[in-house]
């Protein structure tokens, strides 16, 4: 009941997300002492490629911690942690320049992140449920819906986080492009950039494995209990 064959995949890829974690932490260390050779922090990175693409009226604001970098798609406003915001480093003009990837694709309605965003009340209600259904389903056999519906909405959460793969990339690509386009990196940095952008597209690859795994040995289950009926 409690241990099925896909279990071993599931903890490899755990530890696929344990490694992306501590990669993406010290790949971001590392380069937060290479100065870049603009001299730009991540706040004047991420001011000037928001307006050379239109977008005056979208904040650059410093936050707390360390990697709490994310776009705000309802308050319009790029929010850098606070070593991001004030370094001069490759990692900070890289991290800046990817969240602002996202301001880019919220102007021009990326089509991934349109959905990303459409989804998102849905898989917040049913990223909630779907475990205590799940769960609800494994002990009450009797009731056999409580695990469909559960990996139902489990399956919903798990294409939430496959569509987040597309729309995290295209913001790379976004960011990695703008800054050679507009001089913020040299062409010799650019190493460096790729390093720092996909130890972090890293990480959602290795969380939406774990999804997709987990969802496979759910589905497995419960096709298991309705062929012994």
């Amino acid at each position: 009941m409690f241990f099925h064959p896909m279990d071993f995949l599931i903890i490899i890829a755990f530890g696929l997300s344990m490694w992306a974690s501590f990669r993406v932490r010290g790949t971001f260390n590392k380069w937060s002492n290479v100065p870049v050779y603009s001299r730009m922090t991540g706040a004047e990175a991420a001011r000037r490629m928001l307006d050379a693409n239109g977008l005056y009226d979208v904040p650059v604001e410093a936050v707390p911690g360390t990697l709490t970098d994310h776009y705000d798609p309802m308050a319009r406003t790029v929010r850098l942690s606070e070593p991001v915001y004030f370094q001069s480093s490759i990692s900070a003009v890289s991290v800046a320049c990817h969240e602002v990837g996202h301001a880019i694709q919220h102007q021009v309605h990326y089509p991934m992140l349109v959905a990303r965003h459409k989804m998102f009340p849905v898989v917040n209600f049913a990223s909630g449920v779907a475990p205590i259904l799940i769960l609800a389903g494994f002990f009450f056999q009797s009731i056999p819906w409580l695990l469909e519906i559960g990996i139902i909405f489990f399956a919903v959460a798990v294409a939430f986080q496959l569509v987040t793969l597309p729309v995290e990339f295209n913001a790379s690509n976004r960011a990695r492009n703008e800054m050679v386009a507009q001089g913020f990196i040299s062409n010799e940095e650019e190493r460096g950039v790729a390093k720092v952008l996909n130890a972090a597209a890293l990480t959602y690859v290795a969380a939406a494995l774990i999804s997709v795994l987990e969802l496979l040995k759910y589905i497995m289950i419960f096709n298991g209990r309705n062929n012994d009926d």
